[in-house]
């Protein structure tokens, strides 16, 4: 009984175009190129780079203020050339100690 009811009841409101119009949705929404779990997969991309964009960012302005130091401050040039590069003076011994 409920069954018969079903069906008149689709027979009657259910038409093809609105069946073709449902499987248009569905296909665009979940089964084609550009589908809403790509979506998803490209904002999450794009956090992640924008993540990485700001720590990119906070180094690079770290590096241009080291280098404005080390263009007017002959101090500081000296101490990171001894540091990093290991360079001495001709009366000078360097030695250099390694964490192990």
């Amino acid at each position: 009984m409920k069954v018969n009811r079903f069906i008149s009841w689709c027979r009657r409101y259910i038409r093809w175009p609105f069946l073709v119009g449902v499987a248009v949705i569905v296909f665009l929404t979940f089964f084609n190129e550009n589908n809403v779990q790509r979506y998803y997969e490209y904002d999450l991309e794009i956090e992640r780079l924008k993540k990485e964009i700001k720590n990119h960012e906070d180094t690079i302005a770290y590096y241009r203020q080291l280098n404005s130091k080390l263009s007017t401050d002959r101090e500081t040039l000296e101490r990171i050339v001894r540091e990093q590069y290991h360079m001495q003076r001709r009366d000078e011994d360097v030695y250099v100690f390694t964490k192990d």
